[in-house]
């Protein structure tokens, strides 16, 4: 058998098969090691079929049987070329594209996702561009990893914000977007896009997500934030609107679930504002943000404040209170007889033998009047309690010891469980003020 050599490297078996039929007036019984061919002699020829798998693949000019007959030249079938030619400029334009993911696979620098290059897409993420994360890029790792610490938070005013609703409420507030990581591209269109235009958007695994993430389920979005600015944000209208001349102090927070907790309920209390002295945690720390749930971005709050610094923040004619959880339950009936200068403190060790008393600061029951007026409520620690400058600016402004009554035997309550009593009394009360000065000026106005 003669054959001409050409450059199709995969020529079908079956093409081949009805060729030999043609030619050879007989028919062809593959195997799988072996060739049965019946010529026109009607005798059988076994040939080994991996020895000619590369005759199999070319084309035939010419058949020489064994006794020397030649057969005719056999004019290539044209629809059978164009055919094969066309499913292999597919199987080549299959390598090509292989190919160029593979490369793409080395990190260059910047690699566009098809968002760039699909108009539908684009349409969908309002022209936004991405870059996909290559295997062994580390950016996520290494911004999840520096922006949890609270000095690299201080020396490059960057912090760090999980999950859509977080995300969403500080876009909504102003907050600059930095860098934004995505697992997928639905979870990039739960987002305002209008706000992202500046922001750099990185695509990654959710393997990945979910190993530098800090929920037990990550949402697929982290966003690197320059950090905000108490001062420049805007907040919702809805919460300014709803606000009472309430603001809060934390003196000495040091647990980061119990102030993340604290500035929750303030805004859901309506407060002004929320002061955060030097010795409480930082209020950008990951644990305060889940625990707060947006609250850092619906009311101002502002963190790191020495004590001169905090009057700054407080009107003039403001009547500071302090919550005291060290007085000891009243026993039942001294209430009503008004004898609350006579409890007892529990003994503390944080306070030493030589401070000076407050004699001036009566205990009273947080559900009496207190707040009548713009009013400021000192919360403190756990652990190292109030703070004597919180002590002295409450003795300054003539305010009072706020407690909360409980059954015998039971362990004061921790400080965001107080805080959010004392703060949704003190509302109500300043409520019904103002409910009163309306009345009145209503009056006045039909005399």
């Amino acid at each position: 058998m003669i054959h001409k050599s050409d450059s199709s490297s995969s020529f079908p078996v079956t093409n081949m098969a009805a060729l030999l039929y043609n030619v050879g007036r007989g028919f062809v019984i593959f195997g799988e090691r072996s060739l049965l061919l019946r010529g026109h002699n009607n005798q059988r020829i076994l040939v080994n079929s991996r020895r000619y798998v590369r005759a199999l693949r070319r084309r035939p000019v010419a058949v020489v049987y064994y006794d020397g007959e030649r057969e005719r030249l056999i004019k290539s079938n044209e629809a059978a070329d164009k055919m094969n030619q066309k499913l292999f400029t597919q199987k080549d334009k299959h390598r090509e594209k292989v190919s160029e993911r593979a490369g793409s696979q080395q990190w260059s620098g910047h690699v566009s996702e098809c968002a760039e290059e699909s108009p539908q897409m684009k349409d969908k993420l309002s022209g936004l561009r991405f870059e996909k994360a290559p295997a062994g890029d580390n950016r996520l790792a290494k911004v999840a990893s520096v922006a949890r610490s609270r000095a690299f938070r201080d020396k490059e005013g960057k912090v760090l914000l999980e999950g859509r609703r977080l995300i969403c409420d500080a876009l909504s507030a102003g907050a600059a977007p930095q860098m934004l990581f995505f697992s997928a591209v639905e979870r990039l269109q739960e987002l305002p896009l209008d706000k992202l235009q500046q922001a750099k958007l990185i695509k990654v695994r959710y393997e990945d997500m979910k190993t530098w993430s800090d929920l037990v389920t990550p949402q697929g979005v982290i966003a690197i934030f320059s950090k905000p600015d108490a001062s420049r944000l805007v907040f919702p209208k809805d919460t300014r609107f709803q606000s009472v001349p309430l603001f809060l102090l934390c003196d000495n927070i040091r647990d980061a679930g119990n102030l993340g907790t604290i500035l929750r309920c303030a805004a859901a209390a309506g407060c002004e504002r929320v002061l955060l002295t030097k010795g409480c945690v930082d209020a950008w720390e990951p644990k305060v943000l889940r625990a707060a749930m947006g609250a850092h971005f619906r009311l101002p709050v502002f963190p790191n404040l020495d004590w001169d610094e905090i009057s700054k923040h407080l009107p003039k004619d403001v009547v500071v209170h302090v919550a005291d959880n060290s007085i000891k339950a009243p026993v039942p009936g001294q209430i009503e007889k008004g004898s609350l200068d006579d409890y007892s403190e529990s003994d503390s060790d944080e306070e030493s033998d030589d401070e000076p008393s407050l004699p001036c600061l009566k205990p009273q029951v947080y559900y009496e009047s207190w707040a009548q007026r713009s009013t400021a409520l000192v919360i403190g620690g756990e652990t190292h309690g109030l703070s004597l400058e919180a002590r002295r600016l409450a003795v300054e402004t003539e305010g009072k010891r706020l407690f909360v009554p409980m059954a015998p035997g039971v362990e004061s309550l921790n400080s965001a469980m107080a805080a959010s009593i004392l703060l949704f009394e003190g509302r109500r009360q300043l409520l019904q003020l103002l409910d009163k000065t309306r009345r009145r000026t209503r009056s006045k106005i039909v005399k």
